[in-house]
């Protein structure tokens, strides 16, 4: 997945939600609806997530230092977690909330139609957003299903832009249900129902992203076939007889270090040993480019040896 689809999925979804943002909050001040205000607070979370995405990008393209010899693109992760964590206090429990409140004390719908239209307008820039997202996402996942390439995701920002445009559009269809049946039967609870939905569609998609995040910031080995290309570039290197253990992990969404014993010849001179661990790097990171940081130790392969 490159970078630059995912910031660009980012813009898309910004622009949307500040723009959708605004036009349900001015449809709960005509309205009172309670799922208008949820789908609200929704789009402002999401707008001010997208935001913090592209902080997260920004900070994390700081050059490494002493403290940090291996660079701060964690940051990423660091950002796409707070994401997670807005998305659950912000959108999922004050949505809860507001739907609780609302089913204790139902009101009526006033002027239901602009509610209905800002809904439907939603909907289709939403769908646009979303769109962006996917067309992203196929450039790169591969043979995999959206859901495989989220959890198998090394770059945060798609993967939560995806997420969240799909509980966007899911929430802005409960909202309509919720908007329509209040309507139709003259019950305000289904408009609190509407809101209550939202909130734990919210929560499910907060938690979700959070489990991800957190497996990103531990940090997380190569993609099986990274991994494969990795041992496959190693043992087809000259002076290599074979990958004896390697390791892979993500010290950034586009930075891995590579860890790796190497079998040499026993009879190899330490010139030799040393032109063997200069010509596997140059392989190794031809095949992976990502491979940023890589350590090679030599060693006899005593399997060989029948020790």
């Amino acid at each position: 997945m490159s970078t630059e689809g995912g910031m660009k999925a980012v813009v898309a979804a910004l622009a949307a939600n500040l723009g959708i943002a605004v036009s349900k909050f001015v449809a709960f001040a005509f309205t009172g609806s309670s799922s208008m205000l949820s789908e609200g607070i929704h789009s402002l979370a999401d707008s001010g997530n997208q935001i913090l995405l592209l902080i997260g990008n920004k900070r994390s393209k700081k050059q490494a230092d002493a403290h940090h010899p291996f660079g701060y693109g964690r940051r990423r992760y660091v950002y796409g977690f707070i994401v997670s964590i807005v998305l659950f206090l912000v959108g999922g429990v004050f949505s809860l909330y507001e739907g609780i409140h609302k089913w204790q004390h139902p009101e009526g719908l006033e002027d239901w139609w602009i509610a209905v239209v800002v809904l439907l307008v939603a909907i289709v820039l939403e769908s646009l957003s979303f769109r962006t997202a996917i067309r992203e996402a196929n450039r790169s996942r591969g043979k995999r299903s959206l859901f495989r390439f989220v959890k198998d995701a090394r770059q945060p920002e798609l993967p939560v832009i995806l997420l969240e445009d799909a509980g966007a559009l899911v929430g802005l269809v409960l909202a309509l249900l919720g908007v329509s049946f209040a309507v139709i039967t003259g019950d305000g609870r289904f408009d609190a129902m509407g809101a209550m939905s939202i909130g734990v569609l919210l929560i499910v998609i907060a938690i979700f992203l959070s489990i991800e995040m957190t497996a990103m910031l531990v940090g997380e080995a190569a993609l099986p076939e990274e991994v494969e290309a990795i041992r496959a570039a190693l043992e087809s290197s000259p002076g290599v007889e074979r990958v004896i253990h390697l390791r892979t992990v993500h010290v950034g969404p586009d930075e891995l270090l590579v860890g790796a014993k190497i079998a040499v010849k026993h009879s190899n001179t330490g010139l030799e040993i040393a032109q063997a661990i200069d010509d596997a790097e140059i392989a190794l990171r031809a095949a992976v480019p990502t491979a940023r940081y890589v350590f090679l130790e030599p060693d006899i392969d005593r399997n060989a040896q029948g020790e």
